[in-house]
């Protein structure tokens, strides 16, 4: 039996000079790009800590201190604005640095306020600028230990620097996404009511149109009329009296229309039915002027608002109006009741179903009416009926 020969110095397991491949290679740290951005970022944590906290501890002290004159306010709302940048550069270095994507916080809309104490208040109150002087200012310590940590652990333990620096990072992420993201659901609730102003000034704005339509192409074009009508008939007054006097009656007849004009505009303004004795009359007056026959049931302890009053009233005449034009029905039901601090309309026929809210009937009309009062609108209809349409509005009381 021969002894294996002695390996040489520099040899290796295997044949002609190649690895054993049963062999596990030797464990290597990954220095990628990911790790170097995190291991500045944690580099950096002093520096931008510093700036931090220097800002908020002086802005703060100084504007407390200077709320006993008139300036001390206006300073705590620049000091405000200006923790919002800091915000901005702090989620701009973790974006870049750390791969966390955080939304923007909404602008806040001081261009857009009249009056300064209202663009004061607004500042003053805003979370987003609080919560960032909140993050700047615990950050300091938190910004020595990463900042003592990385730099030692890069010299003297870099083979685990790795994990150490994803460790920090993740806690850097944390604070990031708790302190310096947007509020969602304020977000949210901010970004509703934008849209729910833009609806309600649209809506305005198309009402004020088709008034003066009406107007230009009713009562104003009947007045245009008669008065042309009683020119004539008082130059034939004494040459042929027997004509003037028909222009007269034709004048008086289309007075009468001119009249009901006005009387059906102001109606679809605001009825003085709903003014004078509520929601119940007002209802009941619109269903009898419907072709299908309607049963209207109200219970309702008192009266809401004017507003949602009016709202009610509106959409469910423009229901009325679509049940008689497109539905076929034979018959219809309004019930309007209140259920705690909701008002609840519900509108059935049995006629053809299939509507919708796309298909050009209104019905998107009144659900952004609605919803720019936190209502809702909700259609049920099957093709081959009954429809049903359910409208939900805020209840708010009258006083």
């Amino acid at each position: 039996m021969t002894a294996p020969a002695p390996r040489s110095p520099g040899s290796v397991d295997g044949v002609d000079g190649r690895e054993d491949p049963e062999r596990l290679p030797p464990v290597r740290f990954a220095y990628d790009g990911h790790t170097w951005k995190e291991i500045a970022h944690l580099l950096l944590n002093l520096p931008m800590a510093l700036l931090g906290f220097v800002y908020v501890s002086t802005t703060l002290w100084v504007s407390g201190v200077l709320t006993l004159t008139v300036i001390g306010i206006p300073l705590l709302a620049a000091t405000l604005l200006g923790a919002r940048q800091l915000g901005k550069l702090e989620r701009a270095r973790a974006r870049a640095l750390l791969g966390v994507r955080v939304e923007e916080p909404t602008p806040l809309p001081l261009a857009k306020r009249g009056a300064g104490t209202q663009r004061l208040w607004m500042t003053l109150k805003d979370p987003v600028a609080w919560r960032t002087l909140l993050y700047d200012f615990i950050r300091l310590p938190w910004g020595i230990l990463t900042f003592c940590t990385t730099l030692t652990s890069l010299f003297v333990l870099w083979p685990v620097l790795p994990f150490i620096a994803r460790g920090l990072s993740n806690a850097d992420r944390a604070m990031v996404r708790g302190l310096l993201s947007p509020s969602d659901e304020l977000e949210r609730r901010i970004a509703e009511l934008e849209s729910d102003r833009g609806v309600v000034v649209d809506t305005a704005a198309a009402d004020l149109r088709r008034i003066e339509r009406d107007l230009h192409d009713g009562a104003q074009a009947r007045l245009v009329n008669l008065a042309m009508g009683l020119g004539l008939a008082k130059e034939k007054l004494l040459e042929d009296p027997d004509s003037a006097a028909v222009m007269v009656e034709e004048a008086h007849g289309e007075v009468k229309l001119a009249l009901q004009e006005l009387r059906d505009l102001a109606r679809g303004i605001h009825p003085a039915v709903l003014t004078d004795r509520g929601l119940d009359a007002a209802l009941s007056s619109v269903a009898s002027r419907c072709t299908v026959p309607v049963q209207v049931t109200a219970d309702l302890p008192s009266r809401p608002a004017p507003a949602i009053e009016g709202i009610a009233y509106f959409t469910v005449s423009e229901l009325l109006q679509n049940i008689s034009k497109h539905s076929g029905a034979r018959t219809a039901s309004v019930e309007v009741w209140r259920t705690e601090d909701r008002l609840l309309i519900q509108v059935r026929d049995d006629g053809r179903g299939g509507a919708n809210l796309d298909g050009g009937s209104g019905m998107r009309g009144l659900a952004d009416r609605l919803g720019a009062v936190d209502g809702l609108f909700v259609v049920d209809s099957p093709a081959g009926g009954p429809t049903t349409v359910t409208a939900e509005l805020p209840w708010r009381d009258r006083s």
